[in-house]
């Protein structure tokens, strides 16, 4: 498994239509810019057989510190989740291995 940067996909779609770099990770960059933004306002991002972004709130809770087993009280958090689409499940679930 290796690991793929936002210049390595780049630089493939570069390749791919013959457009300039600049013009390409403008692009991109504008693309995940608006992804940002709409998860930061609490919307949910639908990108149809590709997938799904959306926030979840993990509630306020009490934990322990495992050191000095003190009650630590953590704050509500917001995360991302992503839900992969049909197309991209089947895909997945398909590849040789």
């Amino acid at each position: 498994m290796a690991t793929i940067t936002k210049k390595e996909l780049a630089n493939r779609i570069v390749e791919e239509t013959n457009t300039t770099h600049m013009l390409v990770k403008s692009v991109i960059q504008q693309f995940l810019d608006e992804i940002t933004s709409e998860l930061v306002k609490g919307n949910r991002l639908e990108f149809r057989d590709f997938g799904v972004f959306e926030t979840k709130t993990r509630a306020a809770r009490e934990a322990k510190n495992p050191r000095t087993n003190e009650t630590v009280n953590v704050p509500p958090k917001r995360l991302v989740r992503f839900r992969a689409g049909r197309l991209l499940n089947r895909k997945l679930n398909s590849r040789k291995k």
